[in-house]
């Protein structure tokens, strides 16, 4: 048996297929975990959506940013609903389950077995692996539940920056949602930099790679993560990305936990950077 993570797809079906024909997954002895964003953008988010979802116990997925997005669409909020590739979903005959699948997907897995967490975009400095699960728990806890309309009404914006234990609400459940879904920079002391998405080096020189913050409570803990396309396959202080900008044309990327081996299908892309 075989585990496998892999980076974000963004409705990539096609080279999805081929990574796993390359990797000779066979959904009845092996298990794979995505690590956010399975659809928007790319042609196939429907088919991405199924696929997954049918492979029953042998997949999970975190949520990403662009899930949340199509999440939010669901619950009323059409905020950031223009410019997506989400209508086929919406329309599906079998929206209503693929949806629902989607909503009870976790913010963070943790395999213990491996001793290594996987989520979308990053975490602050100031948690620890134990905190980050349970703030990871709580938030799902509300995305599953009939507070789920009021949150993703509420769930765009950037405030508040700086993790505080007395936030409560809207605004600690947005803390935690940006970390999980967005996060790339912070500064030493843990203030998240959400406007910065380039590579390092064009950020304020303020902001670091929130994997890089010196004493970060996490840097003995093996994490996966994904949503950092312009980063590419970094793998530095226990933290590897796996999001190698297969929607841009780069590659489609997993890596089999139980050795840290890197496979990688070369893509064309459909779409170019900044469109």
């Amino acid at each position: 048996m075989s585990t496998y993570v892999i980076g974000d797809i963004q409705g990539c079906y096609d080279e999805l297929w081929q990574l796993l024909d390359q990797l000779d997954f066979n959904s009845d002895n092996d298990r794979v975990i995505f690590a956010g964003d399975l659809v928007n953008r790319g042609p196939k988010s429907l088919e991405v959506l199924r696929f997954v979802k049918n492979l029953g116990k042998a997949a999970d997925a975190v949520l990403g940013n662009h899930d949340l997005h199509l999440l939010a669409i669901k619950h009323g909020n059409l905020s950031h609903a223009k410019g997506t590739s989400l209508d086929a979903i919406l329309s599906a005959p079998d929206r209503i389950d693929l949806l629902d699948w989607l909503q009870h997907r976790p913010m963070m897995i943790y395999l213990e077995d491996l001793q290594t967490s996987v989520i979308h975009a990053g975490l602050p400095p100031q948690w620890t692996l134990k905190e980050a699960l349970t703030h990871a728990a709580e938030l799902e806890q509300t995305i599953q539940s009939d507070k789920a309309d009021r949150f993703f009404k509420k769930m765009y914006g950037n405030e508040p920056l700086k993790w505080d234990d007395e936030l409560q609400g809207i605004k600690r459940l947005r803390f935690i949602t940006n970390c999980f879904s967005r996060l790339r920079y912070c500064t030493a002391k843990g203030k998240l930099g959400l406007e910065e998405k380039g590579t390092p080096g064009s950020q304020n020189k303020s902001l670091m790679p929130w994997f890089d913050v010196p004493g970060r409570k996490t840097a003995d803990d093996r994490i996966l993560f994904g949503h950092w396309s312009t980063l590419g396959l970094v793998d530095r202080h226990n933290a590897c990305c796996l999001d190698t900008g297969c929607l841009w044309g780069g590659f489609l990327t997993a890596m089999r936990v139980e050795d840290s081996k890197v496979f990688q299908l070369d893509c064309k892309g459909e779409l170019k950077p900044g469109k």
